[in-house]
């Protein structure tokens, strides 16, 4: 006889997953919430960031965000996308593999849940500002009047502006990255989900956002939480089989 079947692996509880979004934004709350008293070392390690990339000729930053402050319409366009791009994508994407895909939503959500947090550990311990709020780069987001912006108006008291390493949007468009790699073979949608990313990176330093070294770290943040996530369920299944042999044995004495 062959094995036992296996029974489709059921959704989490809708309400449960709402819950835990609730619970990220609320934590990112109080970290804006203490952005006034954290302004100077964030300024102080932002030109810190910018001091080390320009020893190692690795700051093209301003360069970028002068070349696109020059172009009204194409920066207005690129900061549409900073702005509402992360969360269209990376919350519709999430939407449906837990509609579709609940055989690997859950190491999926445990990653991006994870990267999160420890976007958040660093936020708290190591702020740095944006480059944009070093003297000589251009606010291109809120020059431009973007769709959505987080640097002026309403939402501006919403964020925060202290956030830039490690970058949160680089980490959630390749936690995208990886989901698609991991739900389709078709090499359009495989070429799309290498092209995201990269896209994200011009956007975030072209709109003076982030520095290059908030994009690595954003990179290592995802990289060691889909680790850990990696760890964490195959330690889970150890001992769940562990668990089962006892039960198992002490069954048949």
């Amino acid at each position: 006889m062959g094995g036992a079947l296996r029974l489709p692996r059921p959704r989490p509880r809708w309400w449960l997953e709402l819950l835990a979004i609730a619970w990220l934004c609320w934590l990112y709350d109080a970290l804006t919430n203490i952005v006034p008293l954290r302004l100077q070392p964030a300024l102080a390690h932002a030109a810190g960031v910018l001091g080390l990339e320009q020893s190692l000729h690795l700051n093209p930053e301003l360069a970028l965000d002068r070349w696109l402050a020059a172009h009204h319409t194409l920066g207005l366009v690129v900061s549409d996308y900073y702005d509402n791009a992360h969360f269209i994508v990376t919350l519709g994407l999430l939407g449906w593999l837990w509609w579709r895909r609940a055989d690997i939503y859950r190491p999926l959500r445990n990653s991006l849940v994870l990267v999160n947090l420890i976007g958040f550990a660093v936020f708290w311990m190591y702020p740095v500002a944006p480059p944009r709020m070093l003297g000589g780069f251009i606010d291109v987001v809120s020059s431009t009047h973007a769709i959505g912006s987080w640097h002026s108006g309403a939402l501006a008291s919403h964020a925060d502006e202290l956030a830039a390493m490690p970058s949160l949007h680089i980490a959630w468009a390749a936690w995208c990255s990886l989901a698609v790699w991991q739900t389709s073979r078709r090499r359009s949608l495989r070429a799309l989900a290498v092209l995201y990313p990269c896209t994200t990176a011009f956007a975030v330093i072209a709109t003076g956002n982030h520095f290059v070294l908030d994009i690595v770290a954003g990179l290592a943040a995802i990289a060691l939480a889909v680790l850990c996530v990696h760890l964490a369920s195959g330690w889970w299944r150890t001992a769940g089989t562990a668990c089962h042999k006892v039960v198992t044995k002490s069954k048949t004495r």
